[in-house]
């Protein structure tokens, strides 16, 4: 059975709506010139990634990177590792190229396309090390609680990316969001949770703190990260 088969309504709802401003003249640069060295086009053929990262190394894919400041300090402070990163939003994707030129980075590769197709139809099985969610959309109205991505069907076929013992980090700053998140992790199947108690984990030093993040500390709000690793 394939995934799509499996999990129909990944063709027909999705967890991100498109809003976004004017780019600023850097990020449309980053977009012109700097994406066809950075940039994977998406298509439904799987990535060969040794070929696309020129070497073979641990591969993390992180999911919604927002502007890209969190990923590329990551990297910056990971060469050993390679990090996918995935935005459906133009300005962050060209934000990030920046990013990527003026750091001199080499372990990061961009796509900009909606994740669960590009997970679907490019990534190969078992070739993921770790897969990184961080603040995603928590869609906060109960009649758009399905169009969360962590769902059981999307859970399923990320496992089956993920390499044994590879890591799904997740991180939220909405409670009822991150009660959503463990409850499906919990039912999934092949997965342990991290925690000792069972539940959530302190934000690792692997996840860079914020700027948004800290300005919610100092207002007394609460971010919660799970860590599952398939087994």
């Amino acid at each position: 059975m394939t995934d799509s088969e499996k999990a129909p309504f990944l063709r027909k709802i999705r967890s991100f709506v498109r809003r976004e401003g004017r780019l600023t003249r850097g990020q449309q640069r980053g977009l012109e010139v700097l994406w066809p060295q950075y940039g994977i086009e998406h298509n439904t053929e799987l990535l060969d990634l040794d070929a696309v990262f020129g070497r073979t190394a641990p591969r993390v894919l992180e999911i919604g990177f927002g502007n890209g400041a969190s990923l590329a300090q990551t990297a910056a402070a990971h060469p050993e590792l390679d990090f996918l990163g995935i935005e459906v939003h133009r300005p962050g994707v060209g934000n990030l190229l920046q990013v990527i030129e003026r750091e001199e980075l080499t372990n990061i590769r961009v796509m900009q396309e909606d994740a669960v197709e590009i997970l679907k139809q490019q990534i190969p099985l078992a070739s993921l090390d770790k897969v990184q969610l961080f603040f995603p959309d928590p869609w906060h109205k109960k009649k758009h609680h399905k169009r969360r991505i962590v769902q059981a069907d999307f859970v399923s076929m990320l496992r089956d990316r993920l390499k044994p013992d590879g890591i799904f980090h997740m991180a939220t700053d909405w409670q009822q969001y991150a009660e959503h998140m463990l409850e499906v992790m919990n039912a999934a199947e092949g997965f342990v949770n991290t925690s000792p108690t069972n539940d959530y984990v302190p934000r690792p030093e692997s996840r860079p703190l914020t700027k948004f993040e800290q300005r919610g500390h100092r207002l007394g709000h609460g971010v919660w990260d799970l860590i599952f690793k398939k087994v």
